[in-house]
Formats: C-alpha cells, structure tokens, sequence
C-alpha cells in the first residue's frame, strides 16, 4: 500500500484560552506542537483584524496557518470558525444586521488612519516638506483615506529618499 507524500498532520483542537471569556485568537505552533493566544480584545473587531494579519505574514513566510477563534456568548467560552468571518486588512467586518455599531471597529477605524496619517506625514517631513497649503491637506486626506498603508510605507519610503538626496 503507498503511503501519501510528506503532509503535515492536523494540528490538535485548540484548547480554551484561560481567564474570562474574551475574543482571543489562538494559532497553532508546529514547532512547539502548542496553541499560543495571538491576540486578544473584549472587542471581536480588532481580533478578527489581527487573524486577517497574522496569517497573511505566515502564509507569505511559507508556514501551515492554523487558527482558533475563541469568544463569549452568554458569558461563557465559545469557539468560533475563524474561516467564516470576514477578516483582514483588506475585508471589512461583518455588519452588525440590526444597524448597531460594532464594538470597537470605529476606534480601529481611526486608529489604522491615524498610523496612516503618521506614515504620510513623516514622509512629507523627510522630505522637507513641514508647512502644508490647504490643497496639500485635502491631498494627504484623499491618501489616508483611501491607499492602504503598505502602499503609503512605500510614498513615506521615496519622499524619505528624495529629501536624503540634497545636494
């Protein structure tokens, strides 16, 4: 009988995370053969947000991405399939259905637009550009708004490099 060519094994069932019920995503560690927590929030947004991160970075490291999702209903523990919400940077999370607002997305919102402001602004100033015409801001605002902050990384990145390049 053949046997199948080197496939790594399931992972085991991840354990429950200890402590109050929380949102709390575990991943799994081959090397360790243990379920370590890789983020956790009293808010489900931001951990659906970290699993949407932390397996992009695996996976473009080559590794098997193998994750939990973890959080209260009822005031106890329930696991949760990671697989059926919406995550990652790219996603936007799931609507609440009843037009609440979700628990801490508009706090991450402004947080991810505030790091993408920074990114903007210290490149602007690397590359010396400190007073900015009203046009400049409309123009900074467009960009947060709507470039990821990978690709304004890479703005800060070029403007940093033309304002090391006076002569």
């Amino acid at each position: 009988m053949e046997t199948e060519p080197d496939r790594p094994s399931r992972p085991p069932r991840s354990p429950r995370p200890p402590g109050v019920p929380r949102w709390v995503a575990m991943f799994y560690d081959p090397a360790s053969t243990s379920w370590r927590p890789g983020a956790e929030s009293p808010d489900r947004t931001p951990v659906l947000y970290a699993i949407g991160e932390m397996t992009q970075v695996k996976r473009a490291r080559g590794d098997e991405v193998a994750v939990a999702l973890w959080g209260p209903k009822d005031g106890e523990w329930q696991r949760f399939d990671p697989s059926s919400a919406a995550v990652g940077p790219e996603a936007a999370p799931p609507s609440p259905g009843d037009g609440a607002v979700r628990p801490g997305h508009a706090k991450l919102a402004e947080r991810m637009e505030d790091r993408r402001h920074q990114v903007l602004m210290a490149g602007l100033s690397k590359a010396g550009l400190y007073d900015l015409a009203p046009d400049d801001v409309t123009a900074v605002r467009t960009l947060v708004d709507q470039v990821d902050e990978a690709t304004l990384r890479r703005l800060a990145h070029w403007m940093a490099l033309a304002g090391g390049a006076v002569d």
